[in-house]
């Protein structure tokens, strides 16, 4: 059945884009009616078979990431993450400790179902539930969870709590373009979800000028953005 026990959610096509054009003559793609807002992420756990996703808990997961984290003994997950290395656990509490609490970026502990311990995070961020569009970033996957199922898997329960649970019509996922295993990700799983992802990337785009948003809701998965960012790029969610 795949990376998880669920039902296989088969890709689907996009609605052939509208000839509507504004004052100006420019073409705006079609109008969504009856659009409304989407729900927040709730702070329920996302299950899988490899793994589970759920809110960050500085208590229970930060000594076994931190061990976790440690086998890196070169610091090359930290490379295009705008945090860490660490000088030592009470550093890295201290920061976990800062960013726990807030609700965007909402962080995610990995947890390996084998071991029941947290092997890494990732995050939604730049949640906007009234446009629908939400962003996966933050991810720190460690040395336990990088190159494994649980890796993937991950980043479709986030992907598939966004579509099939809450509604939302945009997910996007950005890297710094030299980060190759980052990026090549990236391609693998969107397949997985929707050839509507071409679609996207050759003209659909999000707009709430006058009411209107030109991407439509889908009843199904599909990434709708993977943006590859500049190389050099100094963002905060670089990943």
């Amino acid at each position: 059945m795949g990376l998880t026990d669920g039902p296989h959610i088969q890709p689907i096509s996009l609605p052939e884009m509208s000839e509507e054009r504004n004052r100006l003559g420019q073409p705006i793609g079609p109008a969504v009616l009856g659009w409304t807002k989407c729900r927040e992420p709730p702070k329920t756990p996302m299950p899988g078979r490899f793994c589970r996703l759920e809110l960050l808990d500085v208590e229970r997961h930060a000594a076994d990431l931190w061990a976790a984290n440690s086998i890196d003994r070169e610091g090359r997950m930290w490379t295009y993450l705008p945090w860490g290395p660490f000088g030592g656990f009470d550093q890295y509490l201290a920061y976990l400790q800062a960013v726990a609490p807030k609700k965007d970026p909402l962080i995610h502990a990995i947890i390996d179902t084998d071991t029941g311990k947290a092997v890494g995070v990732a995050s939604y961020l730049r949640i906007n539930a009234d446009a629908g569009t939400i962003e996966v970033g933050g991810l720190a996957y460690s040395p336990l969870l990088q190159r494994r199922p649980a890796a993937t898997e991950a980043m479709y329960l986030m992907m598939r709590r966004i579509f099939d649970e809450l509604g939302y019509r945009r997910y996007e996922w950005k890297c710094n373009e030299l980060n190759a295993p980052s990026r090549a990700a990236a391609i693998r799983i969107r397949p997985m979800w929707s050839r509507a992802a071409t679609a996207t990337l050759r003209g659909l785009r999000s707009s709430t000028r006058n009411g209107r948003r030109c991407v439509p809701r889908s009843s199904a998965g599909s990434i709708r953005a993977i943006s590859m960012k500049p190389a050099g790029s100094t963002s905060a969610y670089r990943h």
